[in-house]
């Protein structure tokens, strides 16, 4: 806990505005100024869902907006708790500890980032594409977001070619496209648009179509399923490319006291038990999936 000291921060949150999105998801902006001025991409918050239900729940950091001290989550219902956190309306408040955990790195050597979100795992994506065009308008990253229920967010062809990708593969995120950073989508589900297939299978197009010299400045970045996650890290691997992943896990206190999150990571010394909350959610995945 030492090196998270003084780092997490204890809020009254008011909810400041609310959408719901087909499939059981919803987006919520929040106040919280402190969380807002520093968290970074891969950053959580562990939030009480209903004033008479003690147990938090950790989610993911969509985006922040340091200077109006407000964040924004993206999060779908799974369970009792997240179902009680959807039917909370503006003006009213949670209890917001964070940010927590370790975030996303990105390397000034590797200026291509590949950014891979599956599901739930869509907003850490956005939240490093956040990053990468306030502090790295020189990278050339592309996203690649997959989902098996309908996007939470109006899909529109893409304004940017991408070499590798096949054609007819034009449905794109608004957003992370109005910050100059091409997206595309995947899904078995038939959407217009979307890349019929996994979100590794469409990589690998992107990945196919660079040169060496291209190839060689990609750092991979995913959030999302342990499957996929998996994939991922195999992918990553097969090319020879540094991956950092998100991981998921169920958390109760969320702060590294309880260790009732840990898995399995290599270490230069060897295996080691290590805390998803604070010693994550990011790890280097050949650590993880090696």
């Amino acid at each position: 806990m030492s090196a998270h000291r003084n780092t997490i921060f204890l809020e009254d949150a008011e909810i400041l505005a609310r959408q719901a999105y087909e499939g059981d998801q919803y987006w919520l902006r929040v106040k919280a100024p402190k969380m807002a001025a520093t968290a970074r991409a891969g950053s959580f918050a562990h939030i009480t869902v209903h004033p008479l239900r003690p147990m938090r729940r950790p989610i993911s950091l969509l985006r922040v907006h340091p200077a109006a001290g407000e964040v924004e989550f993206l999060f779908k219902v799974f369970g009792e708790g997240t179902a009680l956190l959807a039917e909370r309306q503006v003006g009213e408040t949670l209890s917001v500890l964070g940010p927590i955990g370790r975030p996303f790195t990105l390397h000034s050597e590797r200026p291509r980032p590949l950014l891979i979100g599956g599901g739930v795992g869509m907003p850490p994506m956005v939240f490093v594409a956040d990053e990468i065009r306030r502090h790295h308008p020189d990278f050339k990253p592309l996203m690649i977001l997959g989902s098996e229920v309908p996007f939470p967010f109006e899909l529109r062809p893409s304004e940017f070619l991408v070499p590798g990708i096949p054609d007819g593969v034009i449905a794109t995120m608004p957003l992370v496209e109005e910050w100059n950073i091409p997206c595309r989508l995947a899904s078995l589900q038939g959407y217009a648009g979307c890349f019929e297939g996994y979100v590794t299978d469409l990589a690998r197009h992107w990945l196919d179509a660079l040169d060496d010299a291209q190839r060689s400045e990609v750092e991979v970045f995913s959030c999302g399923p342990h499957p996929m996650l998996e994939a991922v890290a195999a992918m990553a691997a097969e090319y020879g490319l540094p991956c950092q992943v998100s991981l998921e896990e169920f958390m109760a206190c969320g702060v590294g006291g309880c260790a009732g999150c840990v898995v399995e990571v290599q270490t230069p010394q060897g295996p080691r038990m290590q805390r998803v909350c604070v010693d994550g959610p990011v790890f280097e995945a050949g650590a993880v999936f090696g």
